[in-house]
């Protein structure tokens, strides 16, 4: 009698087990990573767009399938940032035609795969600027995250991806950017993720362009924005356009011309200066990170076009920016 008791008891548990198993359906198995791309700050957009980034019902469904099996991204570690790029987009209605067209931020997201976190830095650069700032995302609240969904099932379920995802997450509360100054609250519009490639950058030729910001003693009179090419530019017949244009008096064209030899001069020492620290880098460098630097690819996703968005194919670039250049590859 006890043994056909305990059997009794087993089956009655095998049946409340069986119960309590979550099933989940076709569409949200395939939905899973649905708003995996909204975790990926889009770097660099303006504080004044970045709702609007998301008003559209946009569709990640490429970057989702990258990490089925078979995905170009399925059993990497991958790290993914946003970005945004204004375009002139025609919006069409139901039946094909064009109803309205207006400039909108397109959304992109960035892959990187790599062992480890392709940098910790972020570049700050804008035509205002003098100079170029290569600082820590800390500064700017900035950090690389695990990507972990809310559903805790799902959570379990990222397992059969075999992928390791880290968003790059901005923690600055936009509700506090009136407690900011203008200038701070800017420099989140000039930020770049930074990516310094040692290997890559050897090859490069050197750039001979410099940027001049040439300013006048009566502040009340702009600066002179330009850029000079040491390569190809003439310092007297390159002040002498702008003499010409009436934009520098006459008076002050051999101030203005040792202004440039300086900035030109400044130039070539931080360039002779990267490439010493670059050629440092490399002897320095371990065997696995120069194979990880040398595997590392960058995979670039556009939203797909679906019946309630617009179709952004042709707006498509590899350029992703100056740091890391161009993608690996276009989705």
């Amino acid at each position: 009698m006890a043994s056909t008791s305990r059997n009794r008891s087993r089956t009655r548990q095998r049946a409340s087990n069986k119960k309590n198993v979550t099933t989940i359906s076709p569409e949200r198995e395939r939905g899973r990573l649905a708003d995996l791309w909204k975790e990926a700050f889009p770097v660099g957009t303006e504080w004044d767009q970045y709702e609007k980034v998301y008003e559209i019902n946009w569709s990640f469904t490429n970057l989702e399938s990258a990490f089925e099996e078979g995905g170009i991204l399925h059993g990497h570690r991958v790290y993914l940032f946003g970005c945004t790029e204004p375009q002139l987009v025609f919006f069409k209605d139901k039946d094909g035609n064009v109803s309205s067209q207006r400039v909108i931020h397109i959304p992109a997201v960035v892959a990187v795969t790599s062992p480890f976190p392709p940098s910790d830095k972020l570049g700050i650069k804008s035509v205002q600027m003098e100079g170029e700032m290569i600082v820590p995302m800390k500064d700017m609240k900035m950090d690389w995250i695990p990507y972990i969904p809310e559903d805790t099932y799902e959570h379990t379920s990222l397992e059969r991806y075999k992928t390791q995802i880290f968003t790059l997450k901005c923690t600055q509360r936009r509700a506090a950017l009136k407690q900011l100054r203008h200038e701070r609250i800017k420099k989140y519009e000039y930020c770049l993720p930074y990516l310094y490639q040692p290997l890559k950058e050897e090859d490069l030729p050197n750039d001979t362009d410099v940027s001049i910001m040439y300013p006048f003693d009566d502040e009340s009179k702009p600066p002179i924005v330009t850029e000079y090419d040491w390569e190809f530019d003439e310092f007297e017949e390159f002040a002498d356009k702008f003499i010409e244009a009436e934009e520098l008096p006459a008076e002050e064209k051999d101030k203005f011309m040792a202004f440039v030899k300086s900035q030109v001069m400044e130039e070539k020492k931080k360039q002779r200066q990267a490439k010493e620290a670059r050629k440092k880098a490399i002897q320095e460098m371990s065997q696995e990170t120069k194979d990880a630097l040398n595997n590392m690819n960058f995979f670039k996703f556009y939203p797909v076009r679906t019946d309630d968005t617009p179709d952004v194919s042709n707006y498509k670039a590899a350029f992703i920016n100056r740091y890391y250049g161009k993608a690996t590859q276009v989705f």
